[in-house]
């Protein structure tokens, strides 16, 4: 199926490299760094060959980011997808490799590299020679090499690499020792890994000896060998994938172009023809046939180039949701403009966000897109930055009330949590926080303060009955000592836990703020009209303690730490009553 790509792997360097100017958390950069995935190695060529060396005709390109380990290479692997495959397969193992692949075919990428997993594979009947050694070393096949990934094959180096030598192991394949530790010692049953001192890698046949280096000069000098010697060349390597920017349904933005009948050639539609909107459909379910339901709407899709009148029908296919929230954050600072996406001098000065507020969920997807979509806008010139969120926040989670749980052995007798006996035989039950009691660390039962419970608060969830509706706190309590609640918990970034008494507390603070101005109520509950504000020059000491927490609410505002600036306003708000 043809499909719209956007080429995200085009900017995949400035991605990466402009994450060190952002102030986000840490943890969310090493989550796009580990997505890109970029890593520097080398493209190696190996000679097909058969048994006897006789060369095939073909020659297989390997990516690698450990060159300086081609002397422990022992056997190579390609993908079960791979494009050589069939020419590479001989005859006797040919039955074996098809079932093989098919078997490969019916897998996810997700289950095919799954460390845990067994290692599977089996032999093509090739060999491949090694550039480095002259050694023939056989092809085989195996479903943890992707297609997608790299060349698609790779040099397997099994006393170095943990998934070459469980294969190696399983299927009696040499082991070379190349790499040594600084120190020497290392397990020998296991792969060493990292990097150390070269061992038992030098061929008079080649020329190539880099015994006594280490790891990094040793793969320098060998990608400089293989670049002279034209068996390769140095390589950077991504794990992004261009976007797949193409759904087959009906709600989406549709693609503004069209395609001429007798040639197929695709054209974009004429600025004055835009917006392009969809058609009304009053079926929009799937076809059943592959094809997008857009393909229904049969007056809509049939058309005519306005440059040559010739006969053409419109793209079918939708863009995904990401059209959208790719850049909404824009259209915020000139909502109402119809003439261009948003001005100049408003995104100047509006540009780029302060501070975005969002979850980890985010990182990965709309984070990274947004960052794509609005460095290509910053190259045609619509926007001035070259990132569009300054600084991001995560803001924690708000779980449950904390849930108390108590154990009862068969006999129906309390079981302390802190218990020698296992409490997996032991029946579970909720106990309420008014049968609880706090005794240094612990959470004991009440009538016995022997028996320990386990304290935990859970994500809210509507089948663990924890779910708080705001709504049922708003006409109880307020929607002010609920968002002043939310934020008096803890720090924003922090996940906290709710407590109905918690916001008690913050309501009987409003409540103590209110009286602090218009007085405390009459004996009919009502309030005099006007405040208790008076006309006169404050203290010195009065002037201190305000200054004092404009300044506090000022800086943890700033830092957001609101639940210190709410602390900070009751502590004034005890000063005042002094007065």
């Amino acid at each position: 199926m043809r499909q719209w790509m956007l080429r995200i792997t085009s900017y995949a360097d400035r991605l990466l490299e402009d994450l060190d100017d952002l102030d986000w958390p840490e943890s969310i950069k090493e989550m796009q760094r580990n997505w890109i995935g970029r890593s520097e190695g080398a493209e190696l060529e190996f000679c097909a060959v058969d048994q006897e060396g006789h060369d095939l005709g073909a020659k297989l390109t390997v990516y690698t980011t450990r060159p300086d380990t081609i002397f422990g290479a022992t056997y190579l692997v390609v993908a079960p997808e791979h494009v050589l495959l069939p020419s590479l397969t001989s005859e006797e193992q040919r039955a074996h490799v098809e079932e093989y692949t098919e078997v490969a075919a019916r897998k996810s990428e997700l289950e095919r590299t799954e460390l845990q997993k067994e290692k599977t594979g089996v032999f093509s009947g090739s060999y491949a020679k090694n550039p480095a050694t002259g050694e023939i070393i056989p092809i085989w096949v195996a479903d943890y090499v992707l297609a997608s990934y790299g060349t698609g094959a790779i040099m397997a180096v099994p006393a170095h690499d943990s998934r070459d030598h469980e294969f190696a192991l399983k299927y009696e394949l040499p082991i070379i020792k190349v790499v040594s530790p600084p120190n020497g010692n290392c397990d020998p049953e296991e792969a060493y890994a990292d990097d150390g001192i070269m061992i038992n890698s030098s061929s008079s046949s080649s020329g190539l000896n880099i015994n006594g280096m280490l790891s990094q000069d040793a793969a320098l000098e060998v990608t400089s060998w293989v670049e002279s010697n034209g068996f390769g060349k140095k390589k950077v390597n991504y794990k992004l994938r261009d976007w797949l920017f193409a759904r087959q349904r009906y709600w989406g933005e549709p693609f503004p172009v069209i395609y001429l009948d007798d040639t197929n050639e695709m054209v974009p539609l004429t600025e004055n023809q835009l917006p392009l909107t969809l058609p009304e459909l009053d079926d929009f379910t799937p076809t059943g046939t592959g094809e997008p339901p857009l393909t229904k709407a049969a007056d809509w899709v049939r058309t005519t180039d306005v440059l040559t009148g010739k006969p053409a029908r419109r793209e079918t296919s939708t863009m995904p949701q990401w059209a959208g929230s790719c850049w909404y954050y824009l259209r915020f600072m000139d909502p109402k403009n119809s003439s261009t996406l948003v001005d100049k001098a408003k995104e100047s000065y509006w540009g780029p966000v302060d501070i975005y507020v969002g979850g980890a969920e985010h990182s990965v997807l709309h984070l990274l897109y947004a960052r794509f979509w609005h460095k290509v806008l910053y190259d045609i010139g619509v926007v001035s930055t070259k990132e569009p969120f300054k600084c991001l926040i995560n803001q924690g989670l708000i779980l449950g009330e904390v849930e108390y749980t108590a154990y009862r052995d068969n006999e129906g007798k309390w079981v302390s949590a802190d218990s020698d006996s296992s409490l997996s035989d032991c029946i579970q039950e909720k106990v309420p926080a008014d049968k609880i009691t706090k005794v240094g660390d612990n959470y004991v039962l009440k009538d016995d303060p022997n028996i320990r419970l386990n304290a935990r608060a859970y994500k809210m969830s509507k089948s663990r009955g924890n779910v708080i509706n705001p709504d049922d706190v708003v006409s109880e309590y307020g929607a002010d000592s609920l968002r002043l609640y939310e934020m008096f918990m803890g720090p924003l970034r922090d996940s906290k836990t709710w407590s109905t008494g918690g916001i008690e507390g913050v309501h009987r603070f409003l409540g103590r703020t209110w009286r602090l101005v218009v007085g405390a109520p009459l004996p009919d509950g009502s309030y005099k009209d006007g405040t208790m504000v008076t006309d006169v020059e404050p203290t010195f000491e009065q002037l201190r303690v305000l200054h004092k927490c404009m300044a506090r609410v000022s800086e943890e505002i700033q830092e957001t730490r609101f639940n210190t600036a709410i602390s900070a306003m009751m502590e004034f708000v005890n000063a005042a009553y002094k007065v």
